[in-house]
């Protein structure tokens, strides 16, 4: 009887599926990564390959990122087009069949979310930047970061059965926060209105309770001219909207100028995680994001 007892425990021991000593995780985005720590903590190392400042819509694969993604168990990234200029070409030459699309380390965090301003009919070119699937600035929207963290908790949970209990239970703890900071980010925002100068802001917004009245972009990627700065200008000094909103990356000369001739508040708002020296998580992100906005 005891023979057969120490059979069946190493037999169980035999077949039981081990703790990875550390997941290799890639992400896009510092976000991405931001969130990945929350989750996988000392389980995961994340490598992130965007810089804070860098716009996202151009980005350039570097050999770099091909070699840590050549060495990746998982590659987590924004979806919906926001990465399509690099992210195949660093996937492909990788030659990492772990992350290929269609494989369990391929993790597209846009499918978790519900995208917004899906264009209705075929785009052009002369529609301006207008991405097909879905505005891809969905980072902003804590009600869309619960659900990638619970993506990403599956998906870890996945790959790495033997620490299932652990990731479970961070996503647990950051749930708990994420409601904590709800409650004290509520009210904050509703009712005010922005004029922005790229469509950046509208998941913002939705969760939030404000309105974006208007753009600088003449249409989504195009730089306003001199004649539409003028217009411009000029409409905004009548209808007087709480703030222009940017980012760090772009519109900031246009939004200063308009300031300077109208006197409207131009808010440069933080965009990333590490965007600046005090933003070194999501969850500082957003209490930076909701103060600038106030």
């Amino acid at each position: 009887m005891i023979k057969k007892i120490l059979f069946t425990i190493a037999t169980l021991i035999a077949f039981a599926t081990p703790a990875l000593s550390e997941v290799n995780a890639v992400a896009t985005l510092p976000w991405i990564g931001s969130i990945a720590r929350e989750i996988g903590k000392d389980k995961v190392n994340v490598t992130v390959l965007v810089k804070p400042n860098q716009d996202p819509h151009f980005v350039e694969a570097r050999p770099s990122m091909i070699v840590a993604a050549s060495k990746a168990d998982i590659i987590m990234f924004n979806g919906l087009d926001l990465e399509v200029g690099y992210l195949p070409l660093i996937i492909n030459s990788s030659r990492n069949h772990r992350i290929q699309p269609g494989e369990k380390g391929n993790l597209n965090c846009s499918k978790y979310i519900n995208a917004i301003e899906r264009p209705r009919a075929d785009i052009d070119r002369s529609m301006g930047d207008v991405h097909p699937l879905g505005n891809p600035h969905y980072h902003l929207s804590p009600s869309n970061m619960a659900r990638v963290a619970e993506g990403i908790t599956d998906t870890l949970t996945e790959l790495d059965s033997g620490n299932a209990a652990f990731y479970r239970a961070n996503l647990a703890s950051f749930n708990k926060k994420l409601e904590a900071k709800r409650m004290e980010w509520e009210g904050q925002l509703r009712d005010k209105r922005f004029v922005a100068f790229h469509k950046y802001f509208e998941y913002l917004a939705d969760d939030f309770g404000f309105r974006i009245t208007g753009y600088i972009e003449p249409k989504p990627g195009i730089s306003p001219s001199s004649g539409q700065i003028a217009r411009l200008t000029a409409s905004l000094a009548k209808e007087r909207p709480d703030a222009m909103l940017t980012t760090s990356y772009y519109g900031k000369k246009e939004v200063a100028f308009i300031s300077a001739k109208t006197g409207i508040r131009g808010i440069v708002v933080p965009h990333e995680v590490g965007s600046r020296s005090d933003i070194n998580d999501w969850f500082s992100l957003m209490d930076s994001v909701i103060e600038s906005l106030k």
